[in-house]
């Protein structure tokens, strides 16, 4: 059977690491240490897929130079010591060796830093799978749709052979702006509503389901 895609590119935290409750943390205890109103947990779970700089305007709007530099450097503390016992979801593994095997072409789209990414690529062990990345402190931050399309022009590959899967509207957005197929997977930062909401191609509440979609449908 003829594959329907052949780039897959995938975001990061909360489609492939279980991070969403470190992100919130640590965004929470930034804004604690500077002295900020604490964010709420919806809140702070809604911003995670942007980059940094964005998703601190967009929860902290007005603050100075100054404090914006501290909750960024606070943040980065905060995450590197919850950071540590961030892993894989069970199964994503098993699923990213599979697409690999298949000769599948994998990427990454994600709001992190070039360092950050490039840390937990070795981490976690899911890094010799992929083919490329690009992270929002070198190209256009979600949901903007200049990640996709850097990858696509790296590859030679159409946007009708590409396929975003992510955890978050932002992801959803930037597959709609790129004019590439979506894949929401609401086991991570955003409801399944607001993913539903977006139209993808379908949206999968597990690991599980994840696996069994692709299975059939790329």
């Amino acid at each position: 059977m003829t594959n329907k895609f052949d780039l897959i590119v995938f975001d990061w935290d909360g489609t492939l690491l279980d991070s969403t409750n470190v992100i919130v943390s640590s965004i929470q205890g930034a804004a604690r240490d500077v002295g900020l109103p604490q964010p709420s947990v919806e809140d702070a779970r809604h911003v995670i897929g942007l980059g940094l700089s964005e998703a601190l305007e967009y929860l902290f709007p007005g603050v100075s130079s100054q404090q914006a530099g501290a909750l960024t450097d606070r943040y980065r503390h905060h995450y590197s010591v919850y950071g540590q016992k961030i892993s894989p979801f069970e199964g994503i593994t098993e699923i990213i060796e599979t697409l690999h095997a298949e000769d599948f072409l994998l990427a990454v789209a994600t709001g992190k830093s070039r360092t950050e990414l490039n840390k937990t690529l070795e981490s976690s062990g899911l890094g010799v799978y992929f083919h490329a990345s690009r992270c929002a402190d070198e190209t256009f931050s979600k949901p903007h749709p200049a990640m996709l399309l850097e990858l696509m022009e790296q590859f030679g590959v159409e946007a009708g052979r590409t396929l975003m899967i992510g955890d978050t509207t932002h992801d959803l957005q930037m597959a709609i702006n790129a004019k590439v197929a979506g894949l929401g997977v609401a086991y991570g930062a955003h409801p399944r509503e607001n993913l539903s909401s977006l139209a993808p191609l379908a949206c999968v509440n597990s690991i599980t389901e994840l696996h069994s979609w692709l299975n059939v449908n790329v």
